[in-house]
């Protein structure tokens, strides 16, 4: 690998990265983030088309109208910093302390968008002629609801006929060194919005009232206790959790006429939405209480099997940090979700994540230098 000056970051991927993080992106504000790409891109031969759609901008860029379709993708929102008297600087002005950079953005996921740029810049410069076509997607709206962002612009491609055969998402899959983890599919994420309707009463006459409380509760314990898979030899088993219940009236001696509660299944290819959604539906409905019961869908479960674009990006990864990358489908929710149905192979390769979404988010040097040359690695082993 390449060393640098660590004090005098002047290598033209950490330039870039700085100006990104100097841009306060928070969700679904994109802060000038993707035209500053777009300059970028231009220049090497991409047709850069925006696609806002709401308050969400997004861009798709492609170069070559020939498959098969390399695609790199990524988005340019961060999350709010959170305290900024935590933080040991600004946020949003990029810092350099022992060999480690600073700001929000930096490993979520500005160093990847800076990182596949370098990299688009040196592969087109030794090879114009490359076969089929490269890509970039971009959009603002990966932290926030994701509703207008990457789902919508994929929406657009289909529409039109474009198709992508390979993705390769920056999100930062690292764990405790570059490129130790490839994400290679995500578990679906299905939500319950549960109201438990009852009837208020005093507690010393519990005939005369509908506790929801006492309702719900051996419910509760049935889904906690029933193993809903045992998971496959790509994803490990489906998890239940609870993650918000609300009820009472605040008052010792009054029971609730109603209770809240919202709850969350990761879940493998084992199942799908709709089947865990009868499955719930059934054990609630044998317990005879008045419920309404609404769903939200955040994505289905997706998997990349082994095949070139796997191969190709462990061979980078090892060709860089000596090391073969753990394929893992691990982790929460990407843009991937909505990428994958279409009939693309996604991976998720990106800096350490250690630090994400946290006060004094940083990402080491080395590794944004290192990740440029995975990348510009994977190109060479897709289209040459």
């Amino acid at each position: 690998m390449t060393e640098i000056d660590q004090d005098h970051p002047d290598h033209p991927v950490l330039q870039l990265l700085s100006e990104l993080i100097r841009c306060p992106s928070i969700t679904p504000d994109d802060a000038g983030c993707q035209e500053i790409l777009a300059t970028r891109l231009r220049p090497l031969g991409f047709d850069c088309e925006p696609m806002p759609f709401g308050d969400i901008t997004n861009l798709w860029a492609r170069r070559g109208d020939a498959g098969p379709v390399l695609c790199f993708a990524g988005h340019t929102d961060v999350v709010p910093p959170g305290s900024e008297s935590e933080w040991q600087s600004d946020p949003f002005e990029p810092v350099v302390r022992e060999g480690l950079l600073y700001g929000r953005g930096s490993a979520d996921m500005k160093s990847g968008l800076a990182a596949m740029i370098i990299a688009l810049e040196r592969f087109i410069a030794a090879h114009p002629e490359h076969e089929g076509s490269l890509a970039m997607l971009l959009t603002s709206d990966e932290e926030g609801r994701a509703r207008d962002g990457t789902l919508k612009v994929i929406e657009t491609l289909q529409a039109r006929g474009e198709h992508i055969d390979w993705c390769v998402l920056g999100e930062p899959s690292s764990q405790q060194t570059l490129g130790d983890i490839v994400r290679i599919g995500r578990r679906g994420s299905l939500s319950g919005i549960l109201t438990v309707h009852g009837v208020q009463g005093h507690v010393a006459y519990p005939q005369l009232a509908d506790n929801p409380i006492s309702r719900f509760a051996p419910v509760l314990s049935e889904l906690h206790t029933i193993e809903w898979d045992q998971g496959n030899e790509y994803f490990p088993p489906t998890s239940f959790q609870v993650v918000e219940i609300q009820s009472g009236l605040g008052f010792p001696n009054v029971t609730p006429a109603n209770l809240n509660a919202r709850f969350n299944f990761r879940y493998s290819t084992e199942w799908d939405y709709e089947r865990l959604q009868v499955r719930v539906h059934e054990i609630f409905d044998a317990h005879q209480f008045d419920y309404e019961l609404n769903w939200h869908l955040s994505g289905e479960p997706f998997l990349t099997k082994t095949g070139k674009l796997t191969d190709a990006v462990s061979r980078a990864v090892s060709d860089q940090t000596g090391q073969r990358p753990e394929l893992s489908t691990g982790g929460g929710t990407s843009d991937g979700r909505f990428i994958a149905p279409a009939g693309t192979d996604v991976v998720e390769l990106g800096p350490i994540n250690e630090s994400i979404h946290k006060v004094n988010e940083h990402v080491r040097i080395q590794d944004v230098i290192s990740l440029t040359a995975i990348y510009e690695r994977i190109m060479q082993l897709m289209l040459l």
